[in-house]
């Protein structure tokens, strides 16, 4: 299978990002959960603040019988597989945020996990084209290494997934066993913007923003705060095979802040011995993020240009976030090499991953 471009090339693609949900509430309560967290209070798929104006989902992607959109893996299937031509799907299950319980918030982790690999990973039919995040609570370090454990040699899992609306910055020390254990079992960790809001700060520093719009063009700003607190803490020197993915965008705002980190960080560099190096230098191979259709120059004439600054060619990949409304296209703006095309639309994702295209889709490490 392969994609077509505008120019009538055809590539392999890999989708990073496909969002899946539980059917209903009921569904995830009645057959995933259990006692006594089965029947405790926590926000559904649509308690947030900020859903977009014009529906947070594509047109068609309900289930058969009205199910959640990106609930149903035979209809994600066509839509990815069939319409799409998608080789491989790295699903993202979304879960509800930072609960005020911690043993609450594992529970619905596990819950999310035990549904992504019975009815997706383990799907007769689709299985071996779906690879997945196993979710984590970051605020249950004890909890969350218990889920590593119970997934990390499941051979279609590939990385642990955070939510980006965290309580401190990911840092910090104790979060510290939570990385260690994602690198001993080879998974990188995955970080993306949370649905059915939990406990979180404002997504802004400077408080709550009044619209949408407002929203989603501040909130990627927090993915740089995390991968610059991961630097300066000695995180990435501590560990260095530990891989981080900023999974819902901001790779265009990278460069900027790298380069004011840079400046600043160069005549300091005493006050972090546990971090030499220049902060730049922490990016090649720890660092990547998935590519939204709001991301970037686009097709401006300098978008190769762009693209290229700070090592961002080998940092993005594709993702269409399907479901959800934007359903980004599996194309590269016209500027872009052939070489930074295919890294973007497969080859970064499938070296991460570990997943063999050439080789055939259900070839994994």
């Amino acid at each position: 299978m392969a994609t077509t471009q505008p120019d009538g090339t055809q590539t392999p693609l890999i989708d990073a990002s496909v969002h899946i949900f539980f059917g209903s509430n009921k569904d995830l309560r009645q057959n995933f959960m259990r006692e006594p967290f089965k029947s405790r209070g926590f926000p559904d798929y649509e308690m947030d603040w900020y859903g977009a104006p014009g529906g947070e989902y594509a047109t068609g992607t309900e289930g058969p019988d009205g199910q959640y959109p990106g609930s149903d893996p035979d209809l994600a299937a066509k839509h990815l597989f069939t319409d799409r031509g998608v080789d491989v799907a790295i699903l993202h299950p979304m879960t509800r945020g930072i609960m005020p319980d911690r043993h609450l918030g594992t529970a619905i982790a596990a819950a999310h996990n035990e549904m992504l690999v019975t009815r997706w990973l383990e799907h007769p039919e689709h299985g071996e084209r779906f690879r997945g995040t196993i979710r984590v609570n970051p605020d249950d370090v004890t909890g969350a290494l218990r889920e590593i454990e119970k997934y990390r040699d499941h051979p279609r899992v590939v990385q642990i997934g955070v939510p980006l609306q965290s309580r401190e910055l990911y840092g910090k020390p104790q979060y510290w066993p939570l990385w260690e254990a994602a690198t001993e079992a080879n998974l990188p960790v995955s970080v993306h913007i949370e649905v059915g809001a939990g406990v979180q700060f404002a997504p802004t520093p400077s408080g709550v923003p009044r619209t949408y719009e407002n929203y989603v063009s501040f909130m990627a700003l927090n993915y740089l705060y995390h991968l610059m607190n991961l630097i300066v803490e000695g995180v990435f020197e501590k560990m260095p095979a530990l891989r981080f993915v900023w999974a819902d965008g901001a790779a265009d705002l990278l460069t900027p802040f790298m380069w004011r980190m840079d400046c600043f960080g160069r005549p300091h560099l005493e006050q972090t011995p546990w971090a030499p190096r220049m902060p730049s230098d922490y990016l090649p191979g720890h660092t990547y993020f998935v590519q939204g259709a709001m991301d970037g120059p686009g097709d401006a004439d300098f978008a190769g240009e762009w693209h290229s600054f700070t090592g961002k060619d080998d940092m993005v990949m594709y993702g269409s976030s399907y479901p959800h409304w934007q359903l980004n296209e599996p194309s590269a703006p016209a500027a872009f090499s052939a070489e930074q095309r295919d890294k973007l639309l497969w080859r970064n994702a499938a070296e991460l991953y570990g997943i063999q295209i050439g080789a055939g889709v259900g070839a994994q490490q």
